[in-house]
């Protein structure tokens, strides 16, 4: 009979997410992630069998809590402007969910939610072509503008790109 699991695979990933955001792929190795979760290295190893499939666990999780922040911000801000969505949905970092888009199913996941994030801003933006290319546009500006205000370049604000496409 197997022990019951003192730390959850969702505490676990966190931490894994965690340390791909500080430091990349290189700051995650069963031993970094031991450290930061009290389990031992032989324990993640069963669990995942390898860091590179506890590393996609970890994205694929990310990109399921980013797909449920997503839905939820839509339906809190139904009645609101794109700003608004944006907002809801909060900071995102696709660089550490989406850094290997080689695999198939992540790449897949990257794309669905995109396209998500863009119907709704395009419904908030208007009807037709339009809206759908102003809504592409204000996703770039949106993830453009996150990448940047990490790199510590806080000149753009996202409220002027709403106010030029509306």
């Amino acid at each position: 009979m197997p022990r019951t699991r003192t730390i959850p695979d969702s505490q676990v990933l966190a931490a894994v997410r965690h340390l791909l955001g500080e430091g990349g792929e290189r700051a995650v190795s069963f031993a970094t992630v031991a450290a930061a979760t009290g389990l031992a290295p032989p324990t993640l190893v069963q669990r995942y069998g390898s860091r590179e499939a506890m590393v996609r666990a970890a994205r694929m999780a990310a990109w399921d809590e980013l797909g449920n922040r997503t839905t939820e911000a839509i339906s809190a801000t139904a009645n609101k402007g794109p700003q608004a969505l944006l907002k809801a949905i909060g900071p995102v970092n696709i660089a550490a969910i989406a850094s290997d888009l080689r695999d198939p199913d992540l790449a897949q996941r990257a794309a669905a939610w995109r396209a998500t994030v863009e119907a709704a801003l395009a419904l908030r933006l208007g009807t037709g072509s339009k809206a759908k290319e102003g809504a592409a546009l204000l996703f770039a500006a949106w993830q453009g503008q996150a990448l940047w205000a990490a790199a510590g370049d806080d000149g753009f604000r996202l409220k002027d790109a709403v106010k030029r496409l509306t």
